[in-house]
């Protein structure tokens, strides 16, 4: 029987559908859709940041299409450039950055404003999982602690900034990639006890004193409420204040009387939370947990050290900022400039994490033509 050709649909089906994970494109449009309601009420019903929101989260629906079909090894060989890429733009911030609320983190391009620490989200584990896969042959030591220097390069220019919690978490990024790479239970608990140790040090010597204020403030917002601990009180009794089922779409009275700061961005989750309540706090982290858990799935079925480290850490960090966002917001984590996942407003931020996804993709379609 002659091989009949493929219709118009199948087509376009394999060229566009085929290669996106269903699991991760579904979870992503009900994020994107919760996010138009809530920017809108949470901008005072102006479309202008609507727009912008779906503009950007259309570019990152074409990374999807595009860097989906790649193969994860022929994405590894731009791990370096991207990694040196984003050090000298985080160098560029240093001397030439946009300095907005006392930190200097961003650089005007012109035509856009670009937040390079953004790129180190995806270049500091794609240079290290890349460096992995190089040497996983002869892994010893000596790569584990030259691992720590990658990491620590892009971390320092970014505490520079100041941006403590934006460089905790490329950091942490970078060791996650170390840690599904074999780090030893030895070295790992050893690194946990420095790290302890080192707390002291830390405190009196690495951390600036608003820093230092932030933590103070989540142990006692009380102390200063109209200072310091404004924004934890406000975004705090805003999310009380939504109870079970919440006030209702555009019916959030710390949201629209403006007592929740930043409420675009960073703190948009007591937004959610005040119009949305419990019901809807849940629902969001049952999308969340579709993600990580289909993400961590994707790592265990990768085929190589490059693609399961770089899934791992990758669905590692989209969690870290998960849940540094929504502990700040709920007052048991100290407050810091880290934007919801999907749902705060933010070009780069929105872009670096469909790129994230458009890896987790890469990765997953290798596993299934291995299969084959």
């Amino acid at each position: 029987m002659p091989h009949q050709p493929d219709s118009l649909f199948l087509k376009i089906k394999k060229t566009l559908w085929d290669p996106l994970d269903p699991w991760l494109f579904y979870a992503v449009l009900a994020v994107y859709l919760m996010s138009m309601f809530l920017l809108y009420s949470a901008d005072g019903q102006d479309i202008g940041r609507l727009e912008s929101k779906t503009l950007h989260t259309v570019i990152g629906v074409v990374l999807l299409l595009v860097f989906s079909r790649i193969r994860p090894q022929i994405l590894g060989h731009f791990a370096l450039p991207i990694y040196v890429l984003g050090v000298l733009l985080l160098l560029g911030v240093h001397f030439f950055g946009v300095t907005v609320n006392g930190s200097t983190r961003w650089l005007n391009l012109g035509i856009v404003r670009l937040q390079p620490s953004e790129i180190m989200k995806i270049g500091l584990p794609m240079m290290l999982a890349w460096f992995f896969q190089r040497f996983e042959s002869r892994l010893a030591w000596y790569h584990y602690l030259a691992a720590m220097g990658l990491i620590l390069l892009p971390g320092a220019l970014i505490l520079k900034q100041p941006d403590l919690g934006t460089a905790t978490l490329i950091m942490a990024s970078g060791f996650f990639v170390i840690f599904f790479a074999g780090l030893p239970w030895k070295a790992l608990f050893a690194s946990i006890i420095l790290f302890i140790v080192s707390l002291p040090l830390i405190w009196n010597y690495g951390m600036h004193d608003y820093q230092k204020t932030r933590v103070l403030t989540l142990l006692d917002p009380t102390k200063d409420p109209l200072g310091a601990g404004y924004h934890i009180l406000q975004s705090m009794i805003a999310i009380g204040s939504g109870g079970v089922w919440g006030k209702g779409w555009l019916n959030g009275t710390q949201t629209h009387l403006d007592y929740i700061p930043e409420s675009t961005t960073d703190f948009i989750f007591a937004v959610y939370g005040e119009e949305f309540g419990l019901l809807g706090n849940v629902l969001l982290l049952l999308v969340y947990t579709i993600i990580l858990g289909r993400g961590l799935i994707i790592a265990a079925r990768a085929p190589t050290l490059y693609s399961r480290t770089l899934a791992g850490s990758l669905t590692m960090t989209f969690f870290c900022y998960a849940f540094v966002n929504m502990g700040m917001v709920s007052g048991i984590l100290p407050v810091v400039g880290v934007p919801l996942p999907l749902v705060s407003y933010g070009g780069t931020a929105t872009l670096s994490i469909m790129f994230i996804l458009a890896l987790l993709m890469s990765i997953a379609n290798q596993s299934k033509k291995k299969k084959r």
